[in-house]
């Protein structure tokens, strides 16, 4: 049996964003979405997301890119000088590996945006993190008592097979990083699942900092592996006013193309492939 979970990133963290992932919600394949805590359109999106109820929502926890949910100050290895998270990875992850993040600050940061997705009331299905993070030792400790407190028992771990390029050419240097994220997300995976956490079998994002275009999300529907397989995806509606002000130039567009795509829904069909939330996927 073949079951699919079509996650939608960033749900909140803009109003383009929020428009994209419903819309794709609702004529197309997304069946889940990752509710960023400190979104600027993190209201917008609670509120989307108790319209349609069917639309499962993880948590997507938060430790670069936007602001943080705390006072700066209770948090200071986390944050600039301006006391907002670091925008990007390569920033955050040389501070990671010299100690200089705390990791009581990542709990206490953690605490609060958890709490605050909790105090809106919606079911959470699942956790997973902005640019992977939760996957990093220590950190994926906190993350899996935080869930645990919170009653979810589901987790993405980004496991990507290292031969799925989607289309796109690779460099040596991505290879690498993205075998060490896997390699992270295998160890994550084994300790989620020993403490009684569901995790999909199988995992397809963006690589390579490329989309999943149509042609992209249609092969990994044909040749769509037997068991419980996730699609991170990040839609969008307006490439434009997205790239200015998220400071991120992602083809949104084409992703949310892509998962309205009729040939995809098609083929979700013929192969009779279930689409599944987190929720379902058991």
């Amino acid at each position: 049996m073949k079951k699919l979970i079509v996650n939608a990133d960033d749900f909140g963290r803009h109003i383009s964003v929020n428009r994209a992932i419903i819309q794709g919600h609702e004529t197309g394949c997304i069946t889940s979405a990752s509710l960023m805590p400190g979104g600027e359109a993190f209201d917008d999106a609670v509120a989307k997301a108790a319209a349609h109820p069917d639309l499962g929502i993880g948590v997507h926890l938060t430790l670069i890119g936007e602001k943080p949910v705390l006072d700066p100050a209770k948090i200071p290895s986390l944050v600039d000088e301006k006391g907002r998270l670091f925008q990007e990875y390569p920033q955050f992850l040389p501070r990671f590996l010299r100690g200089q993040i705390k990791l009581d600050d990542v709990r206490t940061e953690l605490t609060a945006q958890m709490e605050k997705i909790a105090a809106s009331g919606l079911p959470i299905t699942h956790i997973d993190s902005h640019q992977h993070l939760h996957v990093l030792p220590g950190v994926i400790d906190i993350v899996l008592e935080l869930a645990q407190q919170h009653n979810i028992t589901a987790l993405r771990a980004p496991v990507v097979p290292l031969s799925f390029t989607g289309g796109y050419p690779q460099q040596l240097g991505q290879f690498v990083k993205r075998a060490g994220l896997v390699f992270l997300a295998r160890l994550a995976r084994a300790k989620a699942r020993k403490r009684g956490f569901r995790v999909p079998d199988h995992f397809f994002g963006i690589v390579a900092g490329g989309s999943l275009r149509e042609e992209c999300m249609v092969d990994i529907v044909r040749n769509l592996p037997d068991g419980v397989s996730e699609v991170m995806v990040h839609p969008g509606d307006d490439d434009h006013v997205l790239s200015a002000e998220c400071g991120w130039a992602h083809p949104f567009e084409e992703e949310l193309a892509a998962v309205m795509s009729a040939q995809v829904l098609t083929l979700v069909r013929e192969k009779e492939i279930q689409l599944v939330s987190f929720r379902e996927a058991r």
